[in-house]
């Protein structure tokens, strides 16, 4: 067997755990999140081995896996190589390894006989792994790992090259401004310099934004449909909105048509494996009627829009009337809005396909990145509170479903973007803390998602609290804490 497939048995007694809460081959988050941080400590120690001089640095996620790179060197394709062949070998010994959790919000982690703090802990008993290897991507490498809902099977890489690109950009600008690390944040609060921060993130994304207007304007003549996704609490609402008001500068009138009104009734909406309604599958959508609308407007035609009523579960009997005028552009937004299976019969030149995640960039150090899927549940968690009635423990409950809608409906798409907007801010997890502290230390240890909880509050106990008073009222963090014009 490929030691790329090279799958450690788990024991009797910690698979009873994994499968405990188990939809068909998924694994709990939190297991599958210690299964790559194992990993992560061996490859700690092979760059120790390998290139005593060097530091590692642990960049961003990407797609099922983790971009690494050395600090000051690149490395060759047969450097990589030689990497992966030695953690295999690292995990083949099944070294002992010890976490303890500590007061200072990590976990202090004994590898052999070198200590390492870090935000998750290793998988007891040590050994219980999944498939993994080592990409060489340059100048530094992907750990690959298998994903929670198909632990046992290695998903074929197709190296993202738009997301790697606006990730590298991210991190390069940060890295520029020495705001890299969540200490440069919190000192910079400190000092006094709060509104610098925000100025910084804030001007940013009004920049990336009116780029986008900008280049969607040298493309209009053949423009007629702007495409909005991505996934849960990317703040793809706001964003529409504001790339909106930079469309009405450059003389485009925008005009929303909502794919949630054309989900089919509830009796007809597919359900999942679990016989549950999928209302994140694309099929819950009227897709004939999508398109029929879709081409009508496209004419210069007027349709009738249906009206989806939500607490019904149907359409309301009368719609509202819609025709795009000569200078506007329709704007659509949802989670299939890249999905080529969504408009199959418009010509793709009339369509601009916007991606939009929340990609997180400031670390807390170099061997511990903070996820973006964590930043954008911690968003969540607030905003639900904030706005939909939904505490925090629904919230985390319904995380899972999320994923796996993220994970088949989104994530594969996201290359079929024109472009990629980040919308995380600088400073945004400090000015998140203040709101999300309170709701998951409510979550109790017999919780079942008291351990994801626990990992956030760890995680935020890392950045210091700010005043959130002068956050600009069209900022895309109004979307989660409140007080915005959107």
């Amino acid at each position: 067997m490929s030691h790329f497939w090279r799958i450690i048995q788990i024991s009797k007694i910690f698979q009873q755990i994994i499968w405990k809460r188990s939809i068909k081959m998924s694994v709990k988050e939190t297991t599958h999140r210690q299964y790559r941080q194992t990993l992560i400590f061996g490859l700690i120690m092979i760059i120790e081995e390998l290139f005593p001089q060097e530091k590692l640095k642990i960049q961003y996620s990407i797609l099922d896996g983790v971009y690494c790179e050395l600090e000051n060197s690149p490395l060759s394709s047969r450097e990589v190589s030689q990497i992966d062949e030695r953690l295999h070998e690292w995990v083949d010994t099944k070294p002992q390894i010890l976490s303890c959790e500590e007061e200072d919000g990590f976990f202090h982690t004994k590898v052999n006989q070198t200590f390492v703090k870090s935000l998750y802990p290793a998988l007891r008993p040590t050994g219980a792994l999944y498939p993994y290897t080592l990409i060489y991507y340059h100048p530094g490498f992907i750990l690959h790992f298998s994903n929670s809902e198909y632990p046992c099977e290695l998903p074929n890489f197709v190296p993202p090259e738009k997301l790697a690109a606006t990730f590298l950009e991210s991190q390069r600008w940060v890295e520029n401004l020495h705001l890299d690390q969540v200490e440069d944040i919190n000192q910079n609060i400190l000092d006094g310099k709060t509104m610098e921060l925000i100025s910084l993130a804030e001007a940013l994304h009004e920049k990336k934004i009116s780029l986008i207007a900008d280049r969607i304007l040298s493309q209009i003549k053949n423009l007629r449909i702007i495409l909005i996704s991505g996934p849960s609490s990317s703040g793809k609402t706001t964003f529409a909105q504001r790339l909106s008001t930079q469309l009405c500068v450059n003389g485009i009138r925008p005009n929303a048509l909502s794919l949630d009104d054309y989900f089919l009734d509830r009796e007809h909406t597919p359900r999942d494996q679990d016989g549950q309604y999928d209302f994140e599958a694309l099929e819950a959508l009227d897709l004939p009627l999508l398109n029929q609308h879709v081409s009508a407007l496209i004419r210069g035609e007027e349709i009738e829009c249906p009206i989806f009523d939500f607490v019904e579960g149907r359409r309301k009997n009368e719609g509202k009337r819609m025709k795009l005028a000569n200078d506007e552009i329709l704007i659509m937004e949802g989670i299939h809005a890249l999905n080529p299976r969504l408009l199959p019969s418009l010509v793709r030149s009339h369509l601009f396909k916007i991606y939009i995640s929340a990609l997180f960039q400031p670390n807390i150090d170099a061997h511990n990145r903070i996820s973006t899927t964590d930043v954008r549940q911690i968003r969540r968690i607030v905003r639900d509170d904030k706005y939909r009635g939904i505490n925090s423990e629904k919230t985390l409950n319904q995380w899972p479903s999320v994923r796996r809608g993220e994970i088949n409906n989104i994530f594969p798409y996201q290359e079929e973007a024109d472009v990629m907007f980040n919308s995380s801010l600088l400073y945004e997890l400090n000015a998140l803390k203040a709101y999300a502290e309170p709701l998951l230390i409510t979550i109790t240890t017999d919780h079942p998602y008291h351990a994801t909880a626990a990992h956030l509050l760890r995680l935020l106990h890392h950045f210091q609290t700010m005043d959130v008073g002068k956050v600009p009222f069209n900022s895309i963090l109004r979307e989660f804490i409140g007080g915005g014009i959107y």
